[in-house]
């Protein structure tokens, strides 16, 4: 290792992004010394490849990592595939993807009683790029829970389908189950998911069908009337919405026709996922986590991953240790807003299950019994309703020991239920230096590598709607696309800085 790796070692730790000018000057000032920025670029790479491993090494010790990953958390799924070799005798195999999914978050997925996944992926960097595919849950906090994920040579229908049969044994889901996956339609999925689970209800992410409508339809007006089909949770509500889009641009409701609304509208949405999410925000938020790790090597990739959710059980542990609630804070907050707006309502008993529910403009049924509402709002997410916090009240009023409200919310609210999830860890292991031989006679080498066009790209492209968000929050607004007019002369083209008028050539 070159003395000036040594010397920026500590400072490439600190801040992997760190710029080779920086550097340079960190070095000019300390010793005096002037060093080419050839020289400092090839002290920083050895300096990174000490710290987070080499590319292709790290490859040939997958084995040895996931075989230690295995001894230190029984019960989690490691898969590794390989390209077909054309010559069976070969000590050599060519990696194509990996499957991890921990022992610890298989059972606290199921434990949590949400079934709801959703399915996304990201673009890996670095010399071997490939995608990072991830199925994430909802826990009781409606925060996000990662299950399983994997990094594959590319989003295909073949890499999609090899992650969906891998989930399914581990989740233990049967092929005809009605689980409730959402994604962002990537490519190759929506067959996948139809050939693995064909029986499943897939929902559709509302922000990006909002990207490709507004592609013709634009402005907020369009907008509001998606979102108001969308979140309408009774088909009434939602055909009258869908009248409303008819009666504005015939070729939008004709559009959006097109779109199966079990896939985007809460009317249509089963029951079963006690979840009524419209965005697949979950796994746009797991994405986010994963951008120091998506440019690393494959070892340093999947053990940053592995850190991020270990700290993330952490963490929550330490919010639970502060919850005093029957139900978890995020619960507990949308539960006290619904019995602020349950305060407002009359309610007439029919019997001990059958109340009707009148407020300003709308009148419900609500069957205690059943634990349904005609608005489905209890269904569809397992926590009451406003109609239905009213009719316990009238309960309790009538002597009949109906207990508090939130005795009544669905299981995966309670704060034992988030506790229990947690309680499950995933173990740490030791370094590679104690990692113990694997036994399989072949080696792993890098996967296929196609070289991309132009710079390598380190920031993902920002939707529209993102763009926008940021000038709304006081962001300066960009002038792409937008036609300069010199504030001196009158002109278009050119600013005053470039007008031709201050140096007097024009009156010439």
């Amino acid at each position: 290792m070159s003395s000036i790796a040594k010397e920026i070692e500590l400072l490439v730790e600190k801040n992997p992004e760190i710029p080779i000018t920086a550097l340079q000057d960190v070095i000019q000032k300390r010793h005096q010394v002037q060093v080419s920025l050839p020289k400092v670029f090839r002290a920083k790479r050895i300096a990174t490849r000490k710290l987070f491993g080499d590319y292709v090494e790290q490859y040939g010790l997958l084995r040895d990592y996931c075989e230690e990953l295995l001894r230190a958390n029984p019960g989690s799924t490691i898969k590794i595939d390989v390209e077909p070799s054309s010559n069976p005798s070969s000590l050599t195999r060519q990696f194509r993807r990996i499957y991890i999914c921990y022992g610890a978050m298989k059972k606290g997925f199921k434990t949590c009683g949400r079934e709801i996944l959703g399915l996304d992926g990201c673009f890996m960097k670095g010399p071997y790029p490939g995608q990072i595919l991830s199925a994430v849950g909802v826990d009781g906090n409606n925060g996000i829970y990662p299950v399983a994920f994997s990094l594959v040579e590319a989003e295909s229908f073949q890499s999609w389908s090899w992650f969906l049969e891998l989930l399914m044994d581990d989740l233990d889901l049967p092929k005809n189950t009605n689980f409730t996956f959402i994604s962002d339609r990537q490519k190759g999925l929506i067959p996948a998911l139809s050939r693995v689970f064909p029986d499943a209800e897939h929902r559709f992410c509302l922000r990006h069908i909002h990207e490709n409508m507004r592609k013709q339809w634009r402005g907020d007006v369009f907008k509001s009337m998606l979102w108001r089909v969308a979140s309408a949770t009774t088909l009434p509500f939602y055909d009258n919405a869908m009248d409303e889009i008819k009666r504005a641009d015939k070729t939008l409701f004709e559009w959006l026709s097109k779109i199966p609304p079990t896939s985007w509208s809460r009317a249509h949405f089963s029951t079963r996922a006690n979840c009524d999410m419209l965005l697949n925000n979950i796994c746009e938020v797991f994405n986010r986590q994963l951008i120091g790790a998506r440019d690393k090597p494959v070892i340093t990739c999947l053990e940053y991953i592995r850190e991020y959710i270990t700290k993330r059980i952490v963490n929550v542990k330490k919010i639970q240790a502060r919850s005093t609630g029957p139900l978890t804070p995020a619960a507990t907050n949308t539960f006290d807003t619904i019995k602020k707006e349950a305060s407002q309502l009359t309610v007439l008993m029919v019997d001990s299950a059958k109340y009707q529910v009148k407020g300003s403009g709308s009148q419900c049924v609500v069957n205690v019994e059943l634990k349904t509402c005609t608005c489905r709002k209890w269904e569809l997410t397992g926590m009451p309703c406003k109609h239905a916090v009213a009719a316990i009240w009238d309960m309790t009023r009538n002597d009949m020991r109906a207990g508090i409200p939130e005795s009544w919310v669905s299981e995966v609210y309670w704060l034992d239920t988030w506790k229990k999830v947690y309680s499950h860890v995933i173990d740490p292991i030791p370094g590679p230096e104690m990692w113990k031989r694997s036994h399989c006679p072949t080696q792993l080498t890098p996967p296929k590598h196609h070289k991309q066009i132009g710079r390598p790209k380190k920031m993902r492209k920002k939707s529209i709607e993102e763009i926008q968000a940021v000038f709304s929050n006081g962001g300066k607004m960009t002038r792409k696309g937008n036609t300069t007019t010199c504030g001196k002369c009158g002109t278009n083209g050119h600013n005053i800085r470039t007008c031709n008028l201050q140096s007097g050539t024009q009156d010439a």
